[in-house]
């Protein structure tokens, strides 16, 4: 087996795939990357059996094959050389022999046989979006997800996909982010699935233009197909709660609020507290809105924000980082708050199709 391939365009292959690598304590090859050289191409691919990610580049191939080799080693060893192209022999032992300008490397691989094999499964439903559209999808909700293993199905993004339309939720059970968007170009029926929150991550970073990603749904995986990368991964098994039951049907006060001046007064306010278990109090009277926190072991502060309210004086209290969240990962300008009353759920729209539904906390 004998290849060249271009060092920068290697490296930049590497890092795509160097956060998916399985532990070396249960299988030593997962924390290999299987190479593959075919038809003057390249496929590197790694695996944790959880995610799969793969990626393909040009290559000059001599002699076709494949087999592994130890793929944090063999990053840093591209990411060192200066030399312009790489070129691998590697032998019937997985012995890889390394040239780059004046360097000269062996590594020791492993049989490609050993490698986890991919898993084909049965596509229900395609989905082509914009990559930068999904990227913002995403990050407009991931931060809501749960980090309690005891509800694992809270622990992923749930796509629903529903009469052409995808909707992304996550939730932890005190707060819900929902991001809703028409799909133009989508196939199948109607489908739910939970999607692992550290695929979603992976794939939002690996997202770098605005070409189509393409998601193929099934009953138990899934795959992203990017321009520079093919991720499968698994699905998390089990039934996610109904969060349309999470929105109250109507509310009785709306106000518009600017989102940038509203982040930073809470940003602000925040400062003056303590722990993770304190609040900030939302004051609402005269066309304005009060931001107040306290905490024994530092003070007290205050700040104010204009605001078109001329409803009754109405006094509710959050936690901090739950209420400045959407605001630092929604891109509107301006974000609209709803509510009823101090112990009901209180809705924040953003941009289109986003909805953040938070409870208050009851003061002892």
């Amino acid at each position: 087996m004998k290849f060249t391939v271009k060092r920068e365009k290697l490296q930049k292959a590497l890092q795509r795939l160097g956060s998916i690598i399985g532990s070396r304590s249960m299988f030593p090859v997962l924390s290999n990357v299987k190479i593959e050289a075919k038809e003057n191409s390249l496929i590197l691919s790694t695996t944790d059996l959880e995610i799969r990610l793969s990626t393909t580049l040009e290559a000059t191939v001599e002699s076709p094959g494949v087999s592994t080799a130890p793929a944090n080693k063999l990053a840093s060893l591209v990411g060192c050389f200066v030399g312009e192209n790489v070129i691998f022999e590697i032998n019937e032992k997985d012995h890889i022999n390394l040239i780059c300008g004046t360097s000269n490397f062996k590594l020791l691989g492993l049989p490609a046989e050993d490698f986890p094999k991919e898993e084909k499964f049965e596509v229900k439903g395609e989905i082509k979006i914009k990559e930068s559209e999904f990227k913002k999808m995403v990050g407009s909700i991931a931060y809501a997800v749960s980090a309690d293993d005891s509800r694992k199905a809270l622990t992923g993004i749930l796509f629903s996909v529903k009469e052409g339309c995808l909707t992304l939720v996550a939730t932890d059970g005190k707060r819900l982010a929902m991001q809703e968007k028409a799909i133009e170009s989508i196939s199948g029926g109607d489908q739910d699935v939970i999607i692992p929150l550290k695929a979603a991550k992976e794939v939002r970073r690996l997202l770098d233009g605005d070409g189509d990603l393409t998601i193929q749904l099934g009953d138990k995986q899934c795959t992203f197909i990017g321009k520079n990368f093919e991720l499968t991964t698994k699905l998390i098994d089990g039934n996610y709660p109904n969060y349309r039951q999470v929105v109250p049907a109507s509310f009785s006060s709306t106000v518009d609020i600017s989102k940038s001046l509203f982040l930073n007064k809470i940003e602000t306010v925040s400062l003056i507290l303590s722990d993770s278990s304190s609040y900030i109090i939302l004051h609402f009277e005269d066309n304005q809105l009060k931001l107040q926190a306290s905490s024994v072991e530092v003070g007290e502060g205050s700040d104010m924000v204009d605001i078109a309210y001329n409803g009754e004086l109405f006094e509710v209290s959050f936690n901090p980082v739950f209420l400045a969240d959407p605001l630092r990962n929604c891109e509107s300008e301006s974000i609209r708050m709803k509510f009823n009353d101090p112990l009901n759920p209180v809705a924040i729209e953003g941009d289109e199709g986003f909805l953040y539904v938070i409870m208050p906390i009851r003061k002892k």
